[in-house]
Order: C-alpha cells, then structure tokens, then sequence
C-alpha cells in the first residue's frame, strides 16, 4: 500500500511529522532517498522535534556520519548520513550493524551510498520536490 503525505509548505512540517510516525511506527530502520536539497535534514530534524528531541540538537551528520540524539522518553535515535561515503568498508568502519541491530530508531540520508548493507527491513522513503516548492514524501 503506498502513502503519501504532500507538505505544501513550512508551517505543515510538524503536522506532517507528526502523521508520518503514526503510520511508520513498527519501523526503526528509515532510509531517506531524495536529491540534494529536497529537504531530508528538514524532515528528519522536524520528526526528532517531534519526538521530544530538543532543536538546537539536531544537525545534519555530513563529517561524522552519524549523531546520536535523545528523545524525550530517553530512548536514542540515531542520525546517519552516507553522503561522503564512497565505500561499504567505510560504514562498516563506524560500526554500522552496531547501529542498525540496537533496536533504536535509525533515520539515514543518502542511503543508497550503503545499500548493500542495508537489512530487508529497512523502509524506503522518497522525497520528492514540486515546482511550486512543495514536497511529496512517499513509501510502501
């Protein structure tokens, strides 16, 4: 079954965040998938303020590859981005597994720089742009 949630501008973020947890909750593991500038970082940092995480500590991961945030009911959420990595042994380097098997909830960007290492599970979210601004986050 396909879902969809179309954020027509900023002041629809936290709304949208807010939905996309509800109907993602039995996944920890969400890969992001979009062009640079579709607005990952964006929704990423809008779904960790939402779950109690507070703002100032939420920032794109880019050098270290991966930031560890607290949410408000003290469990972690783990932060990647692959965007700098050009090889699998890179991630397997900061203890990716380690990561993906804790049970935390895990949002990663540029995932398609690791895809191979990626469990099954994982769920594949689209984010899309519109000409008109607006963004389209999709998944299956």
């Amino acid at each position: 079954m396909k879902h969809e949630i179309v954020i027509k501008s900023l002041q629809e973020l936290e709304s949208a965040a807010k939905r996309f947890l509800e109907e993602t909750k039995e996944h920890s593991l969400i890969a992001f998938y979009g062009p640079m500038g579709a607005g990952k970082t964006t929704f990423i940092t809008a779904l960790c303020r939402e779950l109690g995480v507070r703002e100032d500590a939420v920032s794109s991961p880019t050098f270290a590859i991966v930031n560890e945030y607290r949410a408000a009911s003290g469990d972690s959420i783990f932060h990647f981005d692959f965007y700098r990595i050009e090889d699998a042994r890179e991630a397997l380097d900061i203890g990716l597994y380690d990561y993906l098997d804790s049970g935390c909830l895990c949002f990663m960007e540029w995932p398609e720089n690791v895809q191979a290492l990626l469990p099954e599970e994982t769920l594949a979210v689209h984010i899309s742009t519109s000409p008109d601004g607006s963004r389209t986050i999709s998944w299956e």
